[in-house]
């Protein structure tokens, strides 16, 4: 008689068990997470006057007396389930700071909002699609005596688009120092911004923030070249953030024209180093800024915000420009399942990290999104609301959270993670359950999220 695999043998003792409702309570309850951590403790919940309990919640009860919760995990490629809650929780945030809402006033929607997408520079030439990647009418050929073309039409989702025509060209190292500043220069980005503003209607810069405040949340996207791109909302408001109304002079076009000279104009040095030398590196020559649409052309609110929501959950295995995890050995690079563009990308920020001069940029730590050190979304403090917020609303419309009236006491320690295998195939289950179910809800919604 042949035997079960072990992955259902292990679901069998599962369902078995005397316990088994309440632990399918708990993965229901984490979502289906797909490495959630076990915790045990207790929590006491007593009376802020007279000291009465409660209620008082102990994991001795629980099966294996431990309690599951969320990893809250980000990428889809790790944990779908929590991944599509987060990705809930951005596009309420995105959607609140150019739409209101969430504490938000509805009277940022009348106010100055673009949607800016800023690129990394060339480091040479590589395989792009539709008719771009045909050669020159002369035939030239690179130094290395490559064709600047290859006389194919890529579909967008070939494998070889973004590979470049000749790696002996391509500037790796110039591409992983970009990474590794690219945080830095959005921030010079911001201030160079607010001071084109200030002096375009004769205020020293010192004084922008008496009258006007920039607010943002920008997102970073990898390319098919693996090189970071950012796609940010803009919102101009007043001095007070997003319960200010803007003074008279803040216009979209005043706030593009800024954008737009400041992308041109912004620029940071890496330190000098004896093998490399310093580079000034700057922003790509592909600028976009549109007017977000409010009665009229340009991108959809909606659409920005799920399309950022949507971004947030990628994991750098999944867009082809790295892997989900830090890389600690140089054989971690050879064996990463990656192109030989990304491989060759790692091994460039391996080496650089060795150098003393480029210590403080912890490249080999980043090595597996290939020097880029930033978050994936980032926001100004007067956007829009915060993740910890609307985690907080949700705690309360789940009736989790304690009131002034009481005081709250609690005792937990991690004891371990994840599933063992038929945990894990019934998780997948409940997963899939609930995204469906949502499904057939926002379809009746009629909303991204």
């Amino acid at each position: 008689m042949r035997q079960l695999p072990e992955t259902d043998r292990d679901a069998i003792r599962l369902a078995q068990d005397p316990n088994f409702s309440r632990w399918l309570a708990q993965i229901t309850a984490t979502g289906g997470c797909a490495h959630p951590v076990h915790l045990s403790g207790s929590t006491t919940t007593l009376d802020g006057t007279t000291g009465e309990i409660l209620h008082h919640y102990d994991t001795r009860s629980e099966p294996g007396e431990r309690l599951l919760v969320r990893c809250r995990n980000r990428r889809a490629t790790i944990c779908p389930a929590c991944s599509r809650l987060h990705a809930g929780d951005t596009y309420h945030l995105v959607r609140a700071g150019f739409l209101g809402g969430k504490n938000v006033p509805a009277t940022v929607r009348h106010r100055p909002r673009l949607f800016v997408t800023l690129t990394a520079p060339s480091f040479g030439p590589v395989h792009r699609t539709g008719d771009v990647c045909r050669p020159r009418r002369d035939g030239g050929t690179c130094e290395h005596g490559r064709p600047l073309g290859c006389g194919a039409i890529h579909a967008p989702e070939a494998g070889v688009v973004g590979q470049p025509l000749c790696p002996d060209c391509y500037d790796y190292t110039a591409h992983v120092l970009w990474h590794a500043h690219a945080s830095k220069l959005w921030d010079r980005f911001v201030i160079d911004v607010r001071r084109r503003l200030a002096s375009s209607v004769g205020l020293v810069q010192s004084q922008f923030a008496r009258h006007a405040r920039l607010s943002f949340a920008r997102v970073a996207e990898y390319q098919k070249r693996a090189a970071v791109h950012v796609h940010a909302v803009v919102r101009l408001d007043g001095s007070g953030g997003a319960d200010a109304e803007p003074p008279a002079w803040a216009t979209a076009e005043l706030l593009i024209d800024a954008l737009r000279a400041s992308a041109g104009r912004v620029l940071v040095h890496t330190p000098y180093s004896p093998a490399v030398g310093g580079l000034a590196l700057r922003w790509g020559a592909q600028v976009d800024v549109r007017p977000l649409r409010t009665n009229g052309d340009g991108p959809d609110d909606d659409a920005v915000a799920a399309y950022v929501a949507k971004y947030v959950t990628k994991g750098a295995s999944e867009t082809g420009a790295g892997v989900d995890h830090p890389v600690t050995t140089w054989e971690d690079i050879e064996s990463a399942p990656v192109s030989q563009h990304v491989r060759t990308l790692m091994r460039a920020c391996w080496r650089l990290g060795g150098l003393p001069e480029y210590k403080p940029l912890h490249l080999r730590n980043w090595t597996h999104t290939l020097g880029y050190r930033g978050h994936i979304l980032t926001k100004s403090r007067a956007y829009s609301t915060t993740y910890a917020a609307l985690r907080a609303e949700r705690a309360h419309h789940m009736g989790h959270t304690e009131t002034p009236e009481t005081v709250t006491e609690r005792q937990w320690r991690y004891v371990g993670s994840g599933h063992t295998p038929g945990a894990a195939l019934i998780a997948v289950g409940v997963a899939e359950d609930i995204a469906a179910n949502r499904e057939i809800a926002r379809g009746q919604r009629e909303v991204p999220w």
